[in-house]
């Protein structure tokens, strides 16, 4: 692990001008660009987790006999309508800013 070397501070880095603060505009702005992200990163996370769905009701779908009738039909069906719901999410997500 690598670490940045160390300094000492002088009078003259103290005299230096701090950074202006933002203003509430800019973190108005901010605060959007990151909720945006963050909404972003959610909606990834459920396409995973409907993918992960979606390979679980396939198995079920597909596993014979150990597996009762209505549940591997409803299984067979749910394969479907996650794929799609799967396509539409990502169609929203592509026309997002």
């Amino acid at each position: 692990m690598s670490r940045a070397p160390l300094h000492v501070v002088t009078d003259e880095d103290l005299k230096a001008a701090p950074p202006k603060p933002e203003t509430v505009a800019q973190r108005v702005r901010r605060l959007q660009a990151e909720a945006r992200q963050l909404a972003k990163d959610h909606i990834k996370a459920l396409v995973a987790q409907l993918v992960a769905a979606q390979h679980m009701a396939a198995e079920i779908a597909e596993g014979g006999d150990a597996y009762p009738v209505g549940a591997r039909d409803l299984a067979r069906r749910l394969v479907e309508d996650i794929d799609s719901r799967v396509q539409t999410l990502e169609a929203v997500m592509a026309r997002a800013p």
